[in-house]
């Protein structure tokens, strides 16, 4: 797997709208000038790339051009991340323009560079990593970047600016504090913060214990539910095999699956259904431990937790839950493909190796 250079001061940093197209509706406008501004003060240039200002009808008409965003900022050279401007339902769309164009793939395995994004991202982090490049799950340009608070929410900020370090090793901690989303979005809620909840959970293990290693690998458990039944675009899971983007088989070996549900807050039934189709794929018999992601606005959060204690309580697969990553406010970053260790005595996890090249550039 090939990895990144970390950010520095001065690096340009692309925003691509790889699903929804909101970036470019007038309403969005102020999250989008607080987003630059941000980027700016960490001492970045944004690029806003030609198509992912072009408005949500566009871009749901033209996957071409998502994907052409995405191609030219891999083959800038003086590109050196790529920020998933939001999430959506379609960016899997995006795969055969790409996957069939040389061109791109050659561009990622030569030209690596950091990737984060959540949500319907977990796509674009799973076709990347069928090209070899590990990227991050983590912080996106509207949400966080562009948070109508007067600075970005701290945990978050934290973990965002490990972009721009390369330690030996780093910790995921439990945030102490979650934050309910906001009721609106609107230029009036500039300067006024979230509401602030005190985390009272922290980490939570739900089955198994002792410690393990493993690689990292999963995303939000709707996008991937998606990609295999195919129930709000049928054709999702044909181009979905027919790329070879999800893990088969033995590939799951050794993987530590990491899982988050989306802003929709799934009922509980539905969430039983998606993870019993994720059994029925033969994943479950495969992965080493699962590290769940803390349910947004803690909506079902007890309910959720039954769900998986009930479905593996014969197994001997480990669950760490309430972590903060995904749709969950605050959000940590999760690095795709790197070497990790729970300790679920601790209720600890370790990113055991550095998530960027090391090599000067």
């Amino acid at each position: 797997m090939n990895k990144p250079f970390c950010l520095k001061k001065g690096d340009k940093v692309a925003i691509v709208s790889l699903s929804r197209g909101l970036l470019g509706e007038d309403f969005i406008k102020h999250e989008l000038e607080l987003g630059i501004k941000r980027l700016e003060n960490f001492g970045l240039v944004p690029i806003i790339m030609p198509n992912a200002t072009k408005g949500i009808k566009y871009l749901e008409e033209n996957p071409r051009a998502r994907a052409s965003d995405l191609k030219e900022a891999f083959q800038n050279p003086e590109i050196k991340g790529i920020i998933c401007a939001i999430g959506g339902d379609d960016t899997y769309k995006i795969i055969p323009y790409l996957m069939e164009d040389q061109e791109f793939i050659e561009a990622v395995k030569n030209n690596p560079k950091l990737f984060t994004g959540f949500s319907d991202s977990t796509i674009d982090h799973m076709m990347l990593y069928r090209l070899g490049l590990k990227t991050f799950y983590g912080p996106c340009f509207l949400v966080d970047l562009a948070e109508l608070d007067t600075n970005m929410l701290p945990y978050t900020k934290y973990y965002f600016e490990k972009y721009f370090l390369n330690e030996e090793y780093f910790s995921i901690t439990s945030s102490e504090v979650w934050y309910s989303e906001r009721k609106t979005y609107a230029p009036t809620e500039i300067g006024h913060p979230r509401k602030e909840n005190q985390e009272i959970h922290g980490f939570e293990v739900l089955n198994g214990c002792g410690v393990i290693s493993g690689t990292l690998y999963g995303g939000c458990i709707e996008s991937i539910y998606e990609a295999i039944v195919g129930n709000r675009h049928p054709n999702e899971p044909e181009i979905i095999k027919k790329y070879n983007i999800l893990l088969k088989d033995e590939e799951w070996q050794d993987k530590i699956l990491f899982l988050e549900t989306c802003e929709e807050k799934s009922a509980p039934e539905k969430l039983e259904e998606m993870l019993l189709t994720l059994e029925n794929e033969g994943i479950f018999k495969r992965i080493k431990g699962l590290i769940i992601g803390k349910p947004s606005d803690e909506i079902y959060y007890e309910e959720y937790k039954d769900i998986y204690k009930k479905l593996f309580k014969d197994t001997d697969i480990p669950i760490l839950y309430n972590i903060n990553f995904g749709h969950a406010v605050p959000r940590c970053i999760i690095p795709y493909g790197a070497q990790a260790t729970i300790d679920y005595d601790k209720k600890t996890i370790t990113i055991d190796e550095p998530i960027f090249k090391r090599l000067k550039r």
